[in-house]
């Protein structure tokens, strides 16, 4: 039986990534990114050094239900004071390396939540 991924074309799916750059629907990008199912925005972070409160608090604008935070090749956790927009507004944030936050966006993606993979380069 031959088996085939159904996901919607017009939403946006990690279809490839490697060592500092991930693929959106065939497009490579190598800078950090917010990437949601209707829309990908960039991320002004230079990365994980440079996280401030209002790197999240434009992740909280957007309203997703969850954040993937993908923090490059290594799992990082941010200071929870960091982190504030997303709990003030109740926003579930996981916390993962970028190859995992991709392979788990496009699971929740599937399943229609409202999930954002906020994605460091550096």
């Amino acid at each position: 039986m031959k088996l085939q991924a159904s996901a919607p074309t017009h939403l946006h799916t990690f279809t490839g990534y490697g060592e500092g750059y991930v693929m959106v629907n065939g497009t490579r990008h190598e800078r950090s990114l917010i990437v949601l199912p209707e829309r990908i925005e960039p991320w002004p972070v230079a990365g994980f050094e440079a996280l401030a409160e209002e790197h999240f608090a434009l992740i909280a604008e957007l309203k997703p239900e969850v954040v993937l935070l993908g923090t490059g090749g290594r799992l990082r956790f941010p200071h929870p004071r960091l982190t504030a927009p997303l709990t003030r507004a109740r926003i579930g944030l996981e916390v993962m390396d970028v190859q995992a936050a991709c392979r788990t966006y496009n699971i929740l993606m599937a399943e229609e939540r409202k999930v954002a993979a906020a994605l460091l380069f550096a």
